[in-house]
């Protein structure tokens, strides 16, 4: 019986802001988009890759709710990225926030950074090269 990680799910305060930062600053798809009237809540699926073929963000926006209490329980999503310095500048470049420059992570040689969404949602940019590596 084969299984894989499906999609991981953030609630946000504004999904156009959302959808607008992980398709124009972090180069994602919107691959899906849709409302449910009953219960007041609209899903939006981005990725790089279709479901199909690839794990994705499902970003659920609840209608009238515009922020979010994170806690300290959530980490961070982890995306590949050839080079993360180039692509960290990319980000800059689309407005996006980088929250700790690229470079190794502490006590080892993978090169990591991190950049924050509109509704503070850290996202770990690994370089490629060091995928599954600690």
């Amino acid at each position: 019986m084969s299984k894989r990680i499906l999609h991981t799910m953030l609630r946000v305060g504004d999904l156009d802001r959302s959808i607008d930062f992980y398709t124009n600053v972090l180069g994602m798809k919107l691959l899906r988009k849709s409302d449910n009237e009953e219960f007041e809540y609209t899903l939006a699926f981005i990725g790089y890759a279709n479901e199909s073929e690839s794990t994705v963000i499902e970003l659920t926006y609840n209608w009238g709710t515009s922020e979010y209490d994170l806690g300290n329980g959530y980490g961070h999503i982890a995306i590949g990225a050839d080079d993360i310095y180039a692509t960290c500048e990319e980000i800059r470049q689309a407005g996006g926030e980088i929250i700790r420059e690229p470079g190794p992570v502490k006590g080892g040689t993978v090169e990591i950074a991190f950049v924050k969404d509109p509704d503070g949602y850290s996202i770990e940019l690994i370089n490629s090269a060091h995928v599954g590596q600690n």
